[in-house]
Formats: structure tokens, C-alpha cells, sequence
């Protein structure tokens, strides 16, 4: 007699097993014609799944967090059914779920193209048409080898041997005629898949992700509750792809990126005023909230890198060399070491803390080459790094400090929907569970001293302390980790760092405290090109206008306005080729420059400029000392109010 407990707290009894459909119909017939899937005891099963004592159960629905994950491995099954129909001979390997969709590797020795990939959606919804039940076998292990050796599937053979031990039965699914080795769960038939999915592209992959290996054919797809969220994710992907950095850095000259310098970036004249304005907005921030500049060493001994532990730890990430002396040196990966030489620098009192020392630092990390992408993923970047000394009762203010000085920056680049994730110790750590107990403690009791809400990622904290991030949502609605705060006993331990506290103790350890706003520069530079698409606000536009005379009349004139405006602090340029002022004002609007400057012969009579904005607006003429202020006027209006409500009309007048 099983006693059910739903997540409500109500129970059921019945007086014998039941599965899962079964407990879903006893409750009513709307949850049993809506049930996917349910979870016992956490375990997400089948719908067919038998329950025979008590248990804790769950319905899973198309509403529940779980079903999407579902709805895409079983995508992956029908498109998988759908290939072999379609082409018979083809062998299929692995097809997992994955983010925002699914895929399979298909053995063929005739490759896929772009039309097969409709061929295959058609069948697919024909599939779901049949409304086949799924259902779940167990093999023996020798049965399952001979069944699949026997249909040619030698990659199913292959997994089945290394995967499953001797002695242990396989699991298979059935839908209809087709079959496959999964441990599932899956739907209870392939009616129940909604036809939200669409097939996106082709690519090639190793079996078993070994270059020694066959090159197998990958197609990739994407499955979604209704086909509402299909819409949205496919409009969401056409705005990825207009906003790409990559494309629009080359469009408006910001940067480019070479072969011969793989993973870094060379930052054209316009691109390095961005980056400039950057460091500069946040060098004020910083110096207004407390910190002291510095700078450390690009290169450091091997010595400190094996004290800090990231020799052990990191060491698969780090570039080093060896000089003729044969001492081994490092590029840094990070400043953290650099900046615990600068504390050790001279006696510090309890009277210095905290102490709040920011670097811009450049750090190098090996990436593998496939995991490069633009400014987003590199080799050599700018970190907005801060370490900050403080003692164990300053510890939590500071990191309320910290968390509050992120969101509001976050806030002046427009960025409101903040994610925080609080990661916990690692399996592979340094320090006792103990200092372990006192960091976490701070971490979220400072979120919860400010009533932030968290999310819990166990075991994903860096090797010497637990770490906060802070997840941006862009304009089209994606996600973006970017800065971080962690706390460390440990390192200050290890490099025997101390103060002089209160009664003259002059062992004191201090808490650090590791800090990054905007985290990699270059990829925060890239993630705000993606936001905007290009159209920066005012104060952070590389140039902010541009000065187009009409006739060769003008030219001394353009100069001139060029360097009054100069002068007054505007990012201007000019362009005084011989070409229609038509033609000049689109160019320059391709290069969303916020403002276009016309004179002609009455402009230059009256010392004045005609105004267009980005947005095609005719702002009339004004002097040029009028234009400047309006300009200023316009950077201490964004300054003061966030471009939080200004990212649509970023380039507006």
C-alpha cells in the first residue's frame, strides 16, 4: 500500500503499486492527459514508472522547470528515428540534450546537406503524428550487442562495451519500429512532443570527441514548449546574429583579430577610445568608493606561483618560459599574487584596513583554439582587478560594499536584470572546512543583509575561497557572466601575510577579498557592442560626431569647427571628401556616429553648425559653442541618470 506525498503535502494511498500515470489520473483527468514525466524522490522517471512504497511525487508538466530538458531529448530520439528512415544505412551514435536544444552524430558515408535537414524536420512532425508510444525495455547486456551488431551499429556496440559493465542490463527505448540504448527518461509517446523544433545546422565531430577518431556528421536542433517560445529564440538568435561584435568591430573599426596573434585583440583608434572611456568611468567609480590604483608585474617566478597554488591548479591555463639562467617565470593568469607582494610591501596596522588596491592588470590564459571568440573569449586581456585587505569583523560590509558598487554600475550601461550565483567549495580546494564555513557565511549572509535573492551552484568555487557572479541579461534577453567577488583566507595564509591588530599582535591574518566589476575589459567591451548593436549613448560613443561640409568652400571652416569642438572636449572628426552631403550623412550613419554636423556657406557665415542626429533628426543650427554645451549637457544627463531607460535612443539627440 504506497502512500503518496505530493509537493502540496497532501498524500495519497493506494492499495497497490501504481505508476506514475496512474497517481496522474487518480488526481484528475486534465494532469493525466498533461503528465511528461514525474519525479520520485528527486529522480526524474517515467510516466510508466511502478511505485511500490512510499514515496515523495511530483507531476511533471510542460510548466515544470524539467520539461524542456524532455521535450529536446526526445527531439533528438525522433529526428534520430527520422534520419534512419529517411536514409537507411546510417548509423547513429549519441544524441543528448543540450542548451536551448539537442543533437545526434550520424555515421554516413554520404554527407548531409542543408535540404536534407527540411527532409528530415518534415518527417519528423509526420513522426510526432503517428503518436507512437514510447517505451522502455531492459536487455541483457549480450542481447543488446548482438541486436545492435547485427543492424550495423558499431558505435552502439562500442558504447555498450565500455560503458555498460558485464553483468549489468541495458536499458533501450522503443518508439514504434525504431529503438535506441537510453538510460531516459522520456515522454510517454512521441504525440506528446510538441512540433516547437526546428533544425539549425550541420557540423562535423569526432566519435567520442578524439581528433584520432572518425569524423562523424553532427546535426544540431532546437525543441521548445510551444511554438510561441520557437518564435521568440529564433527572433532572439536573428538579433544575435545582426548584433555580433566580431561583424559590427570590423563595420565601425573598432578592432580585428589575426592568426598570428591568436586569442588577442588589436584595437583599432576608435575601439581603444571605447576601451579608454571604459577604464576611465571606472577608475572614477573607484577612486570615489575607496580604492588605490596600482600595478604589478606582467612576469613573476615560478615560486610564486607555486605558494599561491595556481601552479597545481591552474597550471594547464598559465604561459611560462624559461630563461638562459634556467629560472622558470609565468605570464600572469590573474593579479592575485602581484597584489599580496604589494600588501606585504611595509608594516600594515589594523588602522590601514581595509585597504582597497585596484589594478588594471593584463593576464594571459592558454585557451584552446576552438574555445576562442572575439572579444569574448581570449588569451590576453584587461582585468578590472581589486583586492581588498580587511579583518574578519569588516569582512561582510565590505562585501556588501562590493555587491552594491556592482549593480549600480551595471545600472549606468543599462543592465538591471542581475542574476547572483553564490558558488561553494570545491572538491579541489585549499583551507579547512572551517575558514570554508566562515566565507560562505559571509557571502550570503551580506546578499541576504541587502535582500538579494541567490542562486546555489555547489562546488563550483575557485580553489582557495567561494566566489559571487553577477549574470547580466542583455537587450535581447541574454545572459553574460561578468564580474565576480570572492573571499580568501587562504592565500594570506600561504604567503604569511599579517597586520598589527589592536593589543599589538603583529601576526594577524587579514581577509582578502578578490574583486572584478566588469571582469575581462575586452569582453565587456564586446558584450556592450552586442547590447547597443553598435548605437553607444553619447558619453561612451567612440566619436560623437562628425563635421561634413557641403562644398570645398567649407573645408578651412570644417577645420575649424573640428578643433573648437575638440577643445571643449567632444570626440569629433571630419570627412570632407568630394562627395553629396546625402551620401556622407548615410555613411556616417552606418557608422552610428550620434551626431552629423552640416555647414555650408550660411553656416559658415554665422559660425554655425546644422544638427542631425543618428536618428534623423534635424535639430536646427546652432553655434558651436551651443553644440558643445548641448553635447556635455547631454554626457551629465546619462552620467547622472544611468542608461538604464536610454539603451533604445542611445544615439538620440
Amino acid at each position: 500500500m504506497p502512500q503518496i506525498t505530493l509537493p502540496d503535502g497532501s498524500s495519497r494511498s493506494f492499495d497497490n503499486p501504481v505508476t506514475v500515470q496512474d497517481v496522474a489520473a487518480d488526481i484528475g483527468t486534465g494532469l493525466a492527459k498533461a503528465a511528461l514525466a514525474g519525479k520520485v524522490n528527486d529522480q526524474l522517471v517515467d510516466t510508466s514508472f511502478l511505485i511500490e512504497e512510499d514515496t515523495e511525487l511530483a507531476i511533471i508538466t510542460s510548466k515544470s522547470d524539467e520539461a524542456l530538458e524532455l521535450i529536446r531529448h526526445d527531439a533528438a530520439h525522433v529526428m534520430a528515428q527520422a534520419v534512419q528512415e529517411l536514409f537507411p544505412g546510417t548509423q547513429v551514435t549519441i544524441g543528448p540534450a543540450i542548451e536551448d536544444g539537442f543533437y545526434y552524430d550520424f555515421a554516413r558515408e554520404e554527407p548531409f546537406t542543408q535540404d536534407d535537414l527540411a527532409k528530415i524536420e518534415d518527417r519528423m512532425r509526420e513522426i510526432v503524428g503517428r503518436e507512437l508510444p514510447i517505451e522502455r525495455e531492459v536487455w541483457d547486456r549480450d542481447q543488446a550487442k548482438a541486436t545492435f551488431g547485427e543492424l550495423g551499429e558499431k558505435y552502439k556496440v562500442e558504447i555498450i562495451e565500455d560503458i555498460i559493465p558485464e553483468g549489468e542490463e541495458v536499458s533501450v527505448y522503443r518508439q514504434g519500429e525504431w529503438f535506441d540504448v537510453c538510460r531516459g527518461p522520456h515522454l510517454p509517446s512521441t504525440g506528446k512532443l510538441p512540433k516547437a523544433f526546428k533544425l539549425m545546422k550541420l557540423a562535423g565531430a569526432y566519435w567520442r570527441g578524439n581528433s584520432d577518431n572518425e569524423m562523424l556528421t553532427r546535426i544540431y536542433g532546437t525543441a521548445w514548449r510551444d511554438k510561441k517560445e520557437l518564435k521568440a529564440h529564433l527572433f532572439q538568435l536573428e538579433e544575435a546574429e545582426k548584433r555580433d561584435h566580431r561583424k559590427l568591430g570590423r563595420k565601425l573599426d573598432l578592432y580585428h583579430f589575426s592568426d598570428e596573434a591568436p586569442g588577442s585583440v588589436f584595437w583599432h583608434p576608435k575601439g581603444w577610445t571605447l576601451f579608454l572611456q571604459l577604464i576611465d568611468y571606472l577608475r572614477k567609480r573607484q577612486e570615489a568608493a575607496g580604492y588605490e590604483e596600482v600595478n604589478t608585474p606582467d612576469v613573476m617566478d615560478r615560486g610564486l606561483w607555486e605558494t599561491s597554488g595556481h601552479w597545481y591548479n591552474y597550471r594547464e591555463h598559465m604561459f611560462s618560459t624559461q630563461t638562459e639562467d634556467e629560472r622558470v617565470f609565468a605570464l600572469k593568469p590573474m593579479s592575485c599574487p602581484g597584489s599580496v607582494m604589494m600588501f606585504a610591501q611595509g608594516l600594515k596596522s589594523y588602522r590601514d584596513l581595509p585597504l582597497r588596491m585596484a589594478e588594471f592588470g593584463k593576464v594571459h590564459r592558454y585557451e584552446p583554439s576552438g574555445a576562442l571568440h572575439g572579444l569574448m573569449r581570449v588569451r590576453h586581456f584587461t582585468q578590472d582587478d581589486a583586492h581588498i585587505y580587511c579583518t574578519e569583523e569588516q569582512m561582510e560590509q565590505e562585501c556588501i560594499d562590493v555587491v552594491a558598487l556592482v549593480l549600480d554600475i551595471y545600472k549606468d550601461f543599462g543592465f538591471e536584470d542581475v542574476v547572483i550565483k553564490l558558488s561553494t567549495r570545491p572538491e579541489k580546494r585549499i583551507g579547512s572546512d572551517e575558514i570554508w564555513d566562515k566565507l560562505e557565511n559571509a557571502l550570503s549572509r551580506s546578499l541576504e543583509a541587502m535582500g538579494l535573492d541567490y542562486v546555489l551552484f555547489p562546488g563550483e568555487g575557485a580553489f582557495y575561497g567561494p566566489k559571487l557572479e553577477f549574470v547580466l541579461r542583455d537587450a535581447i534577453g541574454r545572459e553574460w557572466q561578468c564580474g565576480t567577488l570572492q573571499v580568501d583566507m587562504n592565500l594570506p595564509e600561504r604567503f604569511d601575510i599579517a597586520y598589527v591588530d589592536e593589543s599589538g599582535d603583529r601576526n594577524k591574518r587579514p581577509v582578502m577579498l578578490h574583486r572584478a566589476l566588469f571582469g575581462s575589459l575586452e569582453r565587456f567591451a564586446g558584450i556592450l557592442v552586442e547590447h547597443y548593436e553598435g548605437k553607444f549613448p553619447i558619453w561612451l560613443s567612440p566619436m560623437q560626431a562628425v563635421v561634413l561640409n557641403i562644398t570645398d568652400k567649407q573645408a578651412d571652416y570644417a577645420h575649424e569647427v573640428v578643433q573648437r569642438l575638440k577643445g571643449s572636449g567632444v570626440r569629433v572628426m571630419s570627412d570632407l571628401r568630394n562627395e553629396k552631403v546625402g551620401f556622407k550623412i548615410r555613411e556616417h550613419t552606418l557608422q552610428a556616429i550620434p551626431y552629423m554636423l552640416v555647414v555650408g556657406d550660411r553656416e559658415m557665415a554665422n559660425g554655425e553648425v546644422a544638427v542631425r542626429t543618428l536618428r534623423g533628426e534635424d535639430l536646427g543650427t546652432m553655434s558651436i559653442d551651443d553644440f558643445a554645451a548641448h553635447v556635455q549637457h547631454k554626457v551629465v544627463e546619462m552620467s547622472q541618470e544611468g542608461v538604464a531607460t536610454q539603451v533604445a535612443a542611445a544615439a538620440d539627440s
